[in-house]
């Protein structure tokens, strides 16, 4: 795991520690321990603990307590990193570092920039993150909207830590919701016609529906008239699917969501994938008939029972194109393949990981991320219904109440695998009740800052110019150990598949920067309009302001970093 500057510092040297207690015969130390690093829940308690001595107590049959204390002596003697080492029972060892060291983190911020917080873990390995993948028979909806949120998010965190990154859509344009899709448009059609017609049992009947027909009727309503039932519902078909999967891109593109690959479904169909995959099975044993059916032994790679691939009226099932789908994602290449699902389909993960480990991949070759309803609120009341699609809320519809960057931070800011109450009301404030305006206002109060300074005549000095030494009081020290965390949190989001780690960091970060530039002047008061002169009581020296000016920037700069990687902007001004 990538750590902060100063965390990778601490950890070497408790591991060094270790080193010197094996060596003089006070610890075995069989199984060399990782030492994993926390900020502990209260300051005072200092600045990082581990847990290390807890871990070595069972094979060192030793009272966690003594092995710590042993650490503890080591380190005090070995490094001039640590203002203080503390033991708590049962054997925690709170470690604070000496003030100075954490300067280093505004000199690294500094020197990387738009690269701060990035790593190399991922480099070699190719990942391939399909997303969304809505069937194409209507608009999406704001559960869509989440999932596209966190598949976006995901991509660009796992390149953000290296990965060589694919983003794709499957398009489920084949089979009985295209049938349906077709159906449904046609109805309309004939209704619009004034000729009376059952609507398909099944059939959508969104307002959407309508606005296709009236469009079909109009570009093609001549050609429709000539052809069989069949075939005219065969046409509605494909032009109302183009038109939806259009709207789609659109809607997608509006998030800024682009998609490297577009997959398929009908194409992987009726290039024969489907049956060359049945085919494979077969020769391995994993498919047999029963009752007419054909069916996937799922169950001998630890689902619950086995799953029909092929009905007895010949008609597939969707597990059928899923099986070929991911056999081409396979054959592809990549290290790893990650599916963002909605949650409804969490019974489907056991026979998707048995199909990967039929094409001799261990299950962990598919991660399936599960993505939760979204509840829309408006002030606190639920919002029950669309006026525009007369049945749900679309995703459309939400972008175009809140803006892009709020839907993105709503849709970020809980675990994906968790219920989400979106408040549309409150993702239109502008105030600090709103996360996504706190954190984009943190940006822009720096933007702000700047500005002013700049009209002063006030120069804004590097890190390697200002004399930053004077960076000693605890809010400005709590404000440089959180942008120390920013690399760990970034690489676990990733690695974690877990966005929402990121967005609260930055709420943390914030919450920092609000209550220091409220309660710390940065830069001096203007001058009297008549002496010219700052009142004394409020003067700030040059190199106090110096220093929270370069740190100022780093904040804003960790601020920008995370924003961009997930895909929100970072305003100059709010």
């Amino acid at each position: 795991m990538t750590q902060g500057l100063v965390q990778e510092q601490v950890a070497n040297a408790v591991q060094g520690a270790l080193a010197d207690a094996k060596a003089k015969g006070q610890l075995k130390i069989e199984s060399w321990p990782t030492v994993t690093l926390d900020a502990p829940k209260r300051p005072e308690w200092g600045d990082l603990a581990t847990t290390v001595a807890m871990s070595l107590a069972a094979s060192e049959k030793r009272a966690p307590h003594d092995i710590a204390k042993i650490i503890a002596d080591n380190l005090l003697t070995r490094d001039q990193l640590f203002e203080r080492v503390e033991i708590v029972r049962p054997g925690f060892l709170n470690l604070t570092v000496k003030p100075g060291i954490w300067l280093e983190v505004l000199r690294d911020i500094e020197r990387k920039g738009a690269a701060y917080g990035t790593s190399a873990v991922g480099v070699g390995k190719r990942v391939l993150v399909e997303y969304v993948s809505a069937n194409p028979t209507g608009p999406l909806h704001v559960g869509h909207g989440r999932g596209a949120a966190v598949g976006q998010a995901l991509a660009r965190l796992l390149r953000a830590v290296g990965y060589d990154v694919v983003s794709e859509y499957y398009i489920n344009d084949a089979g009985r919701q295209m049938k349906l899709l077709g159906a449904s448009v046609y109805a309309r059609l004939q209704e619009l016609a004034g000729t009376p017609v059952t609507f398909p049992e099944e059939g959508y009947h969104g307002e959407y529906i309508r606005l296709a027909a009236e469009q079909i009727q109009a570009s093609d309503g001549a050609t429709l008239a000539t052809l069989s039932l069949t075939e005219a519902e065969q046409r509605c078909r494909d032009l109302a699917y183009r038109t939806l999967l259009q709207h789609i891109r659109e809607d997608l593109s509006l998030l800024g969501i682009e998609f490297e690959s577009w997959f398929s479904e009908a194409s992987l169909i009726e290039s024969g994938a489907v049956e060359r995959s049945f085919t494979e099975l077969k020769q391995q044993d994993l498919l047999f008939e029963n009752e007419g059916a054909l069916w996937f032994r799922s169950s001998k790679f630890g689902d619950e029972k086995d799953r029909v691939v092929r009905k007895q009226d010949g008609e597939c099932t969707y597990l059928a194109s899923d099986i070929a789908y991911h056999r081409d994602k396979l054959q592809r290449g990549y290290d790893l393949l990650i599916d963002v699902w909605g949650a409804d389909h969490h019974g489907y993960i056991p026979r998707m990981q048995a199909v990967i480990q039929a094409y001799g991949y261990p299950k962990e070759r598919l991660q399936v991320v599960l993505v939760q309803l979204v509840k829309l609120l408006r002030g606190g009341a639920e919002v029950k219904m669309s006026k525009r699609s007369g049945e749900f809320i679309t995703m459309r519809e939400v972008i175009d109440e809140v803006g892009v960057d709020a839907a993105m931070f709503f849709f970020l800011m809980r675990d994906s695998n968790t219920h989400l109450d979106f408040d549309l009301e409150l993702a239109k404030q502008r105030s600090s009740d709103n996360p996504v305006y706190y954190v984009q206002y943190a940006h822009a109060r720096i933007s702000s800052l700047w500005r002013v300074a700049a009209a002063r005549g006030i120069a804004c000095p590097t890190a390697s110019e200002a004399d930053l030494t004077v960076l000693t009081d605890p809010d400005e020290l709590a404000l440089i150990r959180k942008l120390s965390m920013f690399p760990e949190v970034l690489e676990a989001s990733a690695l974690a598949f877990e966005p929402h780690r990121l967005t609260y960091y930055l709420q943390q970060l914030a919450a920092l920067l609000h209550t220091f530039y409220n309660k710390h002047r940065i830069l001096p008061p203007a001058a009297d309009s008549e002496t010219g002169d700052a009142p004394v009581a409020e003067a700030i020296a040059p190199t106090t302001t110096a220093a929270r000016l370069v740190l100022m920037r780093s904040v804003q700069q960790v601020v920008k970093n995370g924003l961009t990687v997930l895909g929100i902007s970072a305003p100059e001004q709010m």
